[in-house]
């Protein structure tokens, strides 16, 4: 019997490009004897839109854009959203939300998808929103005692009411160069490195128009390697993979525009350094209490030691995206990937249907 499997996309987040991007490449990977598709898309303004269920992949991204006003299968925001079409009271299998940012990557959607008991792919509410706001990780990352760079944070009213006293601590805590990040964003969106005060300044007005909360890390001279994490209770590690920037860091252009950065997989990495590298991924993915899959971000500094960056919780599918390709390299092709997803995230609600919430 096929799988009845909701894609979720869009979004009402910086992000939405790149979760459509995401759709796209994941229903053209999908195999349609497996899979009953259900699109529902989100649009820029928040609206859910169902389309209808697809007999083919789309061409373009534009087919995955459906109109309120259209002649497409619509829906307003409720349960009903989440029925097979023509099949009453047919629940969908599960929910796979390709959602980047926040409200999709952050705890919001899952947290309403728990609320309506659904099956859905990837991590539950308290690893999104912990793995969305990069300053609640890297406390949780220092409790389990996982190296990583020194950083600070400012609340955009602490900044404001006083931006001298916010660079002097930046500048005492961390020095330069730093980098300075929103704090509830993805996909290397309003990310700026600082050489010095003056771009630091900048750097804040920038990052705060994504975010209430920015974070300011430590820059170190250092290769960038990353790992897929894929499972459960007992996650597994793909082989390592390194990104080389073109560019001075690896920006959002980089990522999803111009492809402006080389992928090496696998990584140039010794033995000893790939099990470090392996054993920090899976302690992340524990300490966050993390489900289905994570990619893990590291930093491996000349001296040869490993610092873990941060943990995505909902890696990107485009084309060039890292957490496919590093699992490819491991011998997992993309369709089975999915399917792998999809088991687990059955697997997961499952177990939760045996807890008994009554005495």
């Amino acid at each position: 019997m096929k799988t009845k499997l909701g894609l979720l996309y869009g979004g009402k987040s910086a992000e939405h490009k790149v979760s459509m991007q995401t759709a796209l490449a994941v229903i053209k990977a999908l195999n349609l004897e497996k899979f009953d598709i259900y699109p529902i898309y989100i649009n820029v303004d928040g609206q859910w839109i169902k389309g209808p269920q697809l007999t083919a992949p789309p061409e373009n991204i534009s087919q995955l854009e459906f109109s309120q006003a259209g002649q497409l299968s619509t829906a307003s925001f409720t349960p009903a959203l989440f029925q097979a079409e023509q099949q009453e009271n047919a629940q969908l299998d599960v929910i796979f939300p390709l959602l980047h940012g926040p409200n999709g990557e952050d705890g919001t959607v899952q947290g309403l998808l728990e609320l309506l008991n659904l099956p859905y792919v990837g991590n539950g509410v308290l690893a999104s929103a912990a793995g969305m706001d990069k300053v609640m990780m890297k406390n949780v990352f220092a409790q389990a005692d996982l190296a990583q760079v020194h950083y600070v944070s400012f609340i955009k009213s602490e900044w404001q009411k006083d931006q001298e006293a916010a660079c002097a601590k930046v500048e005492a805590a961390i020095g330069y160069p730093c980098f300075v990040k929103p704090a509830n964003l993805g996909s290397s969106v309003g990310i700026s490195k600082c050489r010095n005060r003056a771009e630091l300044q900048t750097a804040f007005v920038e990052a705060f128009q994504f975010d209430r909360k920015v974070i300011i890390e430590e820059g170190v001279v250092a290769r960038e390697i990353e790992v897929g994490v894929l499972g459960n209770d007992e996650p597994q590690c793909s082989v390592a993979g390194e990104i080389v920037p073109k560019k001075d860091f690896y920006d959002y252009k980089a990522k999803y525009e111009d492809g402006d950065t080389a992928l090496i997989i696998p990584a140039d990495v010794t033995e000893e350094e790939y099990k470090e590298i392996k054993d920090m991924a899976i302690r992340s993915f524990k300490a966050l209490d993390c489900s289905g899959l994570v990619r893990a971000d590291f930093f491996l500094t000349e001296e040869g030691k490993v610092l873990i960056n941060e943990v995505n919780t909902m890696p990107g599918f485009t084309p060039f995206s890292m957490f496919p390709l590093l699992w490819k390299h491991t011998g997992v092709e993309y369709p089975e990937l999915i399917e792998r997803l999809v088991n687990l995230a059955k697997e997961r609600h499952a177990e939760k249907q045996q807890i008994k919430y009554t005495f």
